[in-house]
């Protein structure tokens, strides 16, 4: 791409960023939930955008914008780009619609210069990434890979409208949902362009970055339970507080988080105290634990070491601990080709690359159950996402659809 062409591409990214924040359930703040209206008037006006590229577009049977350009021969694989276009309640414009607007300029580019390539590039917008509607997340991409529990048509939104009932609503057959389903010869690879949601590249001064996986999670209840008491007869070497061994361990998951390494991160985003009277020692103390890191082998093992922790101050202080897990999903490794691919790309753009774990879910996570797949990162202010101030630079957009046209272009020339 010439730099001029680059940055009329990204002015157009970002003036149908702002058309498509305009597409809401509510006029002061962007809501676009699954299966509602505005999910279906923004896949048709993203869909004029895709054929205006050169694309045959359709909308599959769970409700996944889907566009092809063909390659060189009528029906050869296909590298598929794509990301999500629903958001969450009050969400900012540029998560998930910037996957798929530079997508469709990087198809654009070959449109207009007549180019074919070997294999076929398709872009999906999917239409539920976010869970925000029925809690499920990944709804649209678990469509595109044959994933879908069954029993999610019955789950129901905060109006006790199901998924198949909704689903009919806007003209979707609930008992077609396996035809969204593709083949696996029928993809060869899956590339996904996304705002990081994190500080990183901002305080690295970069405007890309190539992700080496998606961190796995782990989810846990904790509990202290030790002897509420009167605050003022109960003398300080005869307390068993349930509260003053949860703070103690939380600063300990703190330090032993930051020591591991490795891109872990935990949190204690949780805390119930009772009886919670100000003149009565904490009886109980339920607490959350969220850790999340792009490897499972150090995730576990900084696991095991926290829940240790816990049980050594828990028996210090006379007091008992328990723990129940109640989430866990693997971590993600994206694609080491895809990564190398993604790389050199992006080295070429801005002179250096740079590798770093996502610490968000994505569609890739479904995809990669079935094909490589691959990531790029671009720099958001301030690391702020899921937030009506989620912003970006039309600079770094330009870069972007230069770095992810360079790694599309490479991988669909190749048979």
């Amino acid at each position: 791409m010439s730099p001029l062409t680059r940055q009329q591409a990204a002015e157009r990214v970002m003036d149908r960023a702002d058309e498509l924040a305009a597409i809401s359930e509510t006029p002061d703040a962007l809501t676009r939930v699954s299966l509602s209206p505005e999910h279906l008037q923004a896949n048709q006006r993203v869909g004029q955008w895709m054929q205006h590229a050169g694309m045959t577009v359709w909308q599959d049977s769970v409700g996944n914008l889907c566009g092809r350009y063909e390659g060189e021969q009528e029906g050869a694989p296909a590298v598929l780009l794509g990301s999500h276009l629903d958001t969450v309640r009050n969400a900012g414009r540029y998560d998930g619609m910037l996957g798929v607007l530079t997508a469709i300029e990087v198809v654009d580019n070959l449109h207009r210069r007549g180019a074919r390539l070997a294999q076929a590039i398709e872009i999906v917008g999917f239409c539920d990434e976010e869970g925000t509607r029925f809690g499920i997340t990944l709804l649209g991409s678990r469509g595109l890979t044959g994933t879908w529990p069954e029993s999610w048509l019955a789950t129901t939104d905060a109006e006790g409208i199901s998924v198949a009932q909704a689903m009919v609503q806007v003209g979707l057959d609930p008992a077609r949902i396996s035809h969204a389903a593709r083949n696996v010869a029928d993809i060869s690879s899956y590339l996904e362009l996304h705002i990081e949601q994190g500080p990183c590249l901002e305080q690295k001064g970069l405007a890309l970055g190539v992700v080496e996986a998606i961190n796995g999670a782990r989810r846990l209840r904790c509990q202290f339970t030790g002897e509420a008491g009167h605050a003022g007869t109960v003398p300080m070497n005869h307390r068993k507080d349930a509260l003053a061994a949860a703070a103690e361990w939380m600063v300990a998951v703190e330090s032993t988080t930051q020591r591991h390494g490795n891109n872990l991160v935990a949190t204690v985003g949780e805390i119930r105290c009772v009886p919670g009277a100000v003149n009565v020692i904490p009886g109980e103390v339920t607490l959350s634990l969220d850790i999340r890191g792009p490897q499972d082998g150090p995730l576990d093992a900084l696991l095991g070491e926290l829940l240790t922790l816990a049980e050594a101050v828990a028996g210090r202080r006379e007091v008992y601990f328990s723990a129940e897990e109640f989430y866990r999903i693997a971590a993600t490794p994206c694609d080491f080709r895809l990564q190398t691919l993604i790389g050199e790309a992006v080295a070429a753009v801005q002179g250096e690359s740079l590798s770093l774990p996502s610490g968000a879910g994505h569609d890739a996570i479904a995809m990669a159950e079935r094909w490589p797949v691959g990531m790029l990162f671009m720099r958001c202010k301030g690391g702020i996402s899921h937030h009506p101030a989620e912003s970006v630079q039309a600079e770094d957009v330009a870069l972007a659809i230069e770095a992810f046209g360079r790694a599309v272009t490479s991988l669909a020339a190749s048979r």
